[in-house]
């Protein structure tokens, strides 16, 4: 008898909202495969660098936004869905959102275009649940302060913000669940209120793992 299918679970924001620190403990908990986008497999690595490294050739929006499908269509057949069909959870620092947000509302192209985009690269496999870290756009740049800043992270304070606004209008739209966490709080207190939605999607049985 095979294993029930597992979970995906996508933790997203803007860059220092705390997401990576959020899906490390998430992952921990539920002994979930814990990955990231872009960047998470091989070709993904190169893609990343491509799309992200300062010191690359200058990249337009919709090469930007192609890069980042291609990234998630190799990881999702490389990673995610593989994990997924034996029974785990999975654990996505960033996924299909970040793409509309970034691209979308951030460089703004069209979003039914990209909703497309986002729906081909990905096979059509979406988040079980979504997690969107909220936090102001001057409060995640003080936490990002002193690292060295890729492509996206350099972009002006505008852009930021209107990242930030399409995250919470995707959230807000969205037929799909999401979680929206404010994330001024403790890294305790944030992960305590994703924990209790992880454990309202898993239902009666629970979710794998549990509160460490």
């Amino acid at each position: 008898m095979s294993a029930p299918r597992g979970r995906l679970i996508a933790l997203e924001g803007i860059d220092g909202c705390g997401k990576s620190t959020q899906a490390r403990i998430l992952a921990g908990r539920l002994g979930a495969v814990s990955t990231f986008e872009p960047g998470a497999t091989p070709l993904g690595a190169a893609l990343r660098a491509l799309a992200l490294d300062p010191g690359e050739v200058p990249v337009s929006a919709r090469a930007e936004a192609l890069l980042m499908a291609a990234d998630r269509a190799q990881h999702v057949v490389q990673v995610i869905a593989p994990a997924l069909d034996a029974g785990r959870w999975v654990v996505t620092d960033r996924y299909a959102a970040s793409t509309l947000a970034y691209q979308g509302y951030g460089r703004g192209l069209d979003r039914d275009e990209l909703d497309s985009l986002v729906d081909w690269a990905a096979a059509g496999l979406r988040p079980d649940l979504s997690v969107l870290l909220d936090l102001p756009v001057a409060a995640a740049a003080a936490r990002r302060h002193g690292g060295t800043a890729d492509r996206m992270e350099s972009e002006a304070d505008e852009f930021h913000l209107r990242v930030a606004d399409g995250f919470r209008e995707l959230a807000a739209d969205s037929a799909v669940p999401w979680l929206v966490v404010d994330a001024t709080g403790s890294v305790d207190s944030v992960a305590s209120t994703i924990w209790g939605a992880v454990e309202a999607l898993a239902g009666p049985d629970g979710p794998p793992g549990g509160p460490r």
